[in-house]
Parts: structure tokens; C-alpha cells; sequence
């Protein structure tokens, strides 16, 4: 892959994550601000929203010091590059352990909904992280 044509596959890969990461708030927002609005203590939904709309702040912010930092690499960049993405592949593989872990510690005898809540939230980021990241490693791989 050339220097350009790794520079686009990057730029497009922010992208993705930028639009994930904005949806990611408004629906989480948008989550929080029905139940509030509903007046409806349910600790599932609201750790749900919480989660979902922090993890889109993080995303965000990620991809505004990324973004600044685009350019052109050589190959000993491109190798940092795709490092960096297998080991961001890894760590969403154990955060969907952790969101499982998180949802059947919640669903246990004490029904504390408020960790299947965040559980249910951290399983649903790390699976579009990990679709997103999937799709440049693919394009890096070739």
C-alpha cells in the first residue's frame, strides 16, 4: 500500500469512528433525556445512556488529537499503524469480556440492573469499535 493511498484508508477509518463516536452521544443523550423526562428510575436505561454517551465522548476526542496528527507515513510508520490497530482489536475483544462480565454479574441474584445497563453498553462499543478497527486492519493487510 503507498503512502497516500494508507493516508486516505485513515482518513476514512476516522471518519467512521467520528460518526460513530457523535452518534454514539446523541443517542446516549437522547436515552437520558427520555428517562429523565419520563421520570422513570430505571438504573438499566440510565447506566445504558451514560455509558453510551461517554464512550462516544472518548471517541471524539480521540479522533480531534488523531486527526491532527494525519499524514503521510513511511514504513516504519505504516508498521506503528497497523501495531497499534491489531492491538486496539485485542483490547475490544476483552471489552466485550467485560461488558459479559458486567451483565451477568448484573442479571445475578441481586438483579442490579444498573450493571446490565453498563454492560449491555460497553458490549454494544467494543463491537463497533472492533467492526471499525476490523475494516482497516483488512485494508492494511492487503
Amino acid at each position: 500500500m503507498f503512502a497516500d493511498s494508507l493516508l486516505r484508508a485513515e482518513q476514512i477509518h476516522l471518519f467512521r469512528l467520528l460518526v460513530w463516536g457523535a452518534a454514539s452521544i446523541l443517542a446516549g443523550t437522547l436515552v437520558h433525556l427520555a428517562v429523565v423526562w419520563r421520570r422513570q428510575a430505571t438504573l438499566l436505561l440510565r447506566q445504558f445512556a451514560i455509558q453510551l454517551a461517554v464512550w462516544g465522548v472518548l471517541e471524539v476526542t480521540y479522533v480531534a488529537v488523531a486527526w491532527q496528527r494525519l499524514g503521510l507515513r513511511d514504513l516504519a510508520g505504516a508498521t506503528r499503524l497497523d501495531r497499534h490497530v491489531w492491538f486496539s482489536l485485542g483490547l475490544e475483544v476483552g471489552g466485550l469480556g467485560v461488558g459479559a462480565t458486567l451483565v451477568l454479574l448484573g442479571a445475578g441474584r441481586e438483579r442490579r440492573l444498573g450493571l446490565v445497563g453498563a454492560g449491555m453498553a460497553v458490549i454494544l462499543q467494543c463491537s463497533a469499535l472492533f467492526l471499525i478497527d476490523a475494516r482497516l486492519a483488512a485494508l492494511i493487510s492487503r
